[in-house]
């Protein structure tokens, strides 16, 4: 038993009047703790109940996100002066909407944005559809490379996938955790922070609730990231609804500014593509990427013209929808997917 690693678990354990927020410094250690299986597993079990019902702070939220770049897999930066978009969607896959961020990264990549994504297998409690499965229903085997064929893939081809199990052995230990505690712990908040990039880049978070929202910019301030996304996306992703109001946090410059984006007012119906199998997804990627019409493509057309004109290719967000129209209907988006293989 850990004697360090108990007096962080009394801090944040002793109850709603009681209990503390760590320093940034002792939530980094307790994470690397945890991680190098220093505490022990009755030790981290109880860490992680309690920390969910105490409710991170944003400091303690830095302090991870240290151990989390200090001991993650690392993507070193490619021979690019382009910033890399790296896109945070919950580890816990979908259940509901079908996913649209694949594509959006093959389309972007087609356009000449590097994209990187990150995530591993199907997770604890809610075990959705992760994007791993989505790639090999498509033929795109991400398990099993290198960090540098990463980075080669990110740097030839404009996209890229960091995948848990083979680049951070260490977080992946402590996914069964989530299974026996019955609940996801502040470590899925993490994920949707945490980027293995180390050049320039974008980082662009999904959340639920807002006061998620809060800690992670919050966070992100202490780590002098100055430029990033926040997205209030289908089930935590990073993908713009369709049926309601997306709200979306920009920073930039040391700027933060809100903004509310509705599909209707640029022409598209409510309708949300329910999620499927991931050889039915497959299907319905391919068919997007041949545009052919659908819903589907609907919500590929709006993700992709805001992320265009997120990035700055396009003036005025009709134009970045149209773009990405040009994209696909030009045949660039199939053949990305075609030299991917």
């Amino acid at each position: 038993m850990s004697l360090e690693f108990r007096e962080f678990l009394r801090k944040v354990g002793s109850g709603t009047h009681t209990s503390k927020g760590l320093t940034r410094q002792e939530a980094k250690t307790a994470t690397i703790m945890m991680l190098e299986g220093v505490a022990t597993p009755a030790q981290i079990g109880a860490f992680m109940i309690a920390h969910r019902i105490k409710r991170p702070t944003s400091e303690e939220l830095a302090g991870m996100l240290d151990a989390y770049k200090f001991l993650g897999g690392k993507v070193a930066a490619i021979a690019s002066d382009r910033k890399v978009l790296v896109l945070g969607s919950p580890y816990d896959g979908r259940s509901k909407t079908a996913p649209v961020s694949p594509v959006t990264a093959i389309v972007l990549a087609a356009a000449g944005i590097p994209v990187l994504m990150h995530g591993g297998d199907r997770m604890p409690t809610k075990e959705g559809l992760p994007f791993i499965e989505i790639w090999q229903a498509l033929g795109l085997n991400w398990q099993g490379l290198s960090l540098e064929q990463v980075k080669q893939n990110l740097e030839t081809h404009n996209l890229g996938f960091v995948y848990l199990p083979e680049h951070f052995p260490l977080a992946q230990g402590l996914v069964s955790y989530r299974e026996q505690i019955g609940k996801r712990p502040p470590f899925a908040t993490l994920e949707l922070m945490w980027s293995p990039y180390q050049g320039k880049q974008l980082i662009v978070s999904g959340f639920v609730h807002p006061p998620t929202e809060t800690n992670i910019c919050e966070a992100f301030a202490q780590h002098e990231i100055t430029e990033f996304a926040t997205v209030k996306g289908w089930e935590g992703s990073v993908d713009l609804a369709r049926s309601r109001t997306n709200i979306i946090g920009i920073q930039r410059d040391g700027n933060f500014k809100r903004l509310t984006l509705s599909a209707r007012q640029y022409g598209f119906s409510p309708e949300e593509p329910a999620i499927a199998t991931a050889s039915e997804m497959a299907i319905k990627i391919i068919s997007a990427l041949k545009s052919e019409p659908s819903e589907y493509l609907n919500s590929v057309l709006w993700n992709c013209g805001f992320y265009l004109w997120l990035l700055g290719l396009r003036a005025e967000l009709p134009e970045a929808i149209a773009y990405a129209q040009e994209i696909i209907d030009g045949g660039l988006a199939w053949q990305k997917l075609e030299d991917l293989h």
